[in-house]
C-alpha cells in the first residue's frame, strides 16, 4: 500500500504565498510522476501542476508564473510553491502520484489539504 500525506494548506491573504508538501510512503519500486490537483466548491477537480521523472514540469495556464512544482526524489516528496495567490485559487488541493509497484503501476491520491485565499 502507498500513502500520500499532504501538508501546508491554510488561510492566506490575496497576494500571499503558501508551500504545500506531499510525502509518499509504502512499498513501491519508483514514482513515475507526482502532481497536484485542486477542486473548488461546485467545480470539477483540475490539474494544477505535474512533475515527471527527469524533472519535466507542466502547469495549468491559470497558475503559470505564480506556482512552482518541485520534487525531492530522496524523500519521495513533491512541493508546490504558490505565490501571488488569488481568491480564485481557493480550493482543496490533492496530491497525486503514479507509482511503479513490483508487478504493476497505479495512481494514488492524498486526502487533500484546503487552501483559502481571502482578506
Amino acid at each position: 500500500q502507498v500513502q500520500l500525506v499532504e501538508s501546508g494548506g491554510g488561510l492566506v491573504q490575496p497576494g500571499g504565498s503558501l508551500r504545500l508538501s506531499c510525502a509518499a510512503s509504502g512499498r513501491f519500486v519508483s514514482i513515475n510522476f507526482m502532481g497536484w490537483y485542486r477542486q473548488a466548491p461546485g467545480k470539477q477537480r483540475e490539474l494544477v501542476a505535474r512533475i515527471i521523472n527527469g524533472g519535466s514540469t507542466s502547469y495549468a495556464d491559470s497558475v503559470k508564473g505564480r506556482f512552482t512544482i518541485s520534487r525531492d526524489n530522496a524523500k519521495n516528496t513533491v512541493y508546490l510553491q504558490m505565490n501571488s495567490l488569488k481568491p480564485e485559487d481557493t480550493a482543496v488541493y490533492f496530491c497525486n502520484a503514479g507509482v511503479q509497484r513490483l508487478f504493476d503501476t497505479r495512481e494514488y491520491w492524498g486526502q487533500g489539504t484546503p487552501v483559502t485565499v481571502s482578506s
